[in-house]
């Protein structure tokens, strides 16, 4: 009986994903392809699409829920006070629980190989192959290795009609998950640009409404708890989103330093973020001594760098936790944030 070869794809059912499948198949010589989406806190309708598209393409689709680990993982980088050019990492920490994800699911399937839609300009093509690289699986990138445009996966789509609408994915690429939410392309990308109030859906316009006080207890330098409630650490960062964001609170408009040493203009919203880190230092402020806080500001930022590479279970990281857990022994009590104007 000859041997089926099959491939773990990571599936959203936009447009790069949904031409992947049959690329997989005409391209590579894949008899099965299966589709993979993880949730870390994306808005249901993006399941809603990728299922709707994965029946369409008669591609098995799995959604693995991934929040909690995800969750766990945004409230460690807090305790490394986690930013990358002042963006709190929340897609650079995405990737790696996604991808590991993607591998279980492939391993249990007894698949031949991974797939990922990322082009060969993103970051996101090296998260991926970050954690993939170890496995014994291959690694294959179809839009990256045959250099596919937007123009041509749009033709193809329509030619092979591939269910996408029209090719079209909205005004801007977006991408949303606990942590953050990222807003980018379209008039963005040029840096003059103001952008519109519309490009926002969890922080309101800073101003509108009244000044409120936020009380947060951290444990050993890790959040537990909001105003006196105890919380796991999903409906944690959660509930600090709606509250924070209520306020105008986390906006970010930055030119963001890609790994692979392009400029991009990024649009982000992150109210949960920016509270606790903001909380979390000023704890630190008043427990840690002066040379302690010198020298972590150094291991956060190597922290931060390795993190946003997708590195999350380098050598180099464990040996940096080592040093930030040491720090965060006494680091247990409560803050009081105002939130008020953004």
């Amino acid at each position: 009986m000859p041997t089926t070869k099959k491939v773990a794809l990571a599936f959203s059912g936009g447009l790069d994903t949904t031409v992947c499948v049959p690329l997989l198949e005409e391209e590579y010589g894949f008899d099965e392809v299966i589709g993979v989406t993880v949730d870390v806190g994306q808005p249901e309708a993006e399941f809603a699409e990728a299922r709707e598209t994965a029946n369409a393409l008669g591609v098995e689709h799995f959604v693995v829920d991934a929040r909690e680990e995800f969750a766990e993982l945004c409230l460690e980088s807090v305790t490394a006070n986690a930013t990358y050019q002042g963006y709190p990492l929340g897609t650079a920490l995405a990737r790696p629980v996604i991808a590991e994800a993607i591998l279980d699911v492939a391993l249990e399937e007894d698949c031949d190989a991974l797939a990922h839609g990322c082009t060969g300009k993103g970051n996101d093509q090296l998260r991926f192959e970050a954690v993939w690289r170890d496995s014994p699986l291959d690694v294959i990138a179809p839009v990256r290795e045959l250099g596919l445009t937007r123009e041509w996966e749009n033709e193809y789509a329509a030619e092979q009609g591939l269910p996408v609408e029209g090719g079209s994915e909205g005004r801007y690429s977006i991408d949303s998950n606990l942590w953050s939410r990222s807003i980018e392309g379209s008039e963005l990308e040029d840096p003059s640009t103001i952008p519109e109030d519309d490009i926002y859906e969890w922080t309101d316009n800073p101003g509108g409404v009244e000044s409120e006080l936020v009380e947060l207890a951290f444990e050993n330098g890790t959040p537990v708890a909001v105003n006196d409630e105890a919380l796991g650490a999903v409906e944690l960062i959660e509930t600090l989103n709606a509250l924070a964001g209520a306020h105008g609170v986390g906006r970010t408009d930055m030119m963001e330093d890609r790994m692979l040493g392009l400029k991009v203009r990024e649009n982000y919203e992150h109210p949960a973020a920016t509270v606790l880190l903001t909380a979390h230092e000023a704890l630190e402020g008043l427990v840690l001594t002066r040379e302690q806080r010198e020298f972590k500001q150094q291991v956060d930022q190597q922290w931060a760098w390795k993190a946003y590479q997708g590195l999350i279970d380098a050598p180099l990281m464990k040996a940096l936790e080592g040093f930030i857990d040491a720090t965060q022994e006494r680091m247990t009590g409560t803050v009081t944030v105002k939130l008020e104007g953004g």
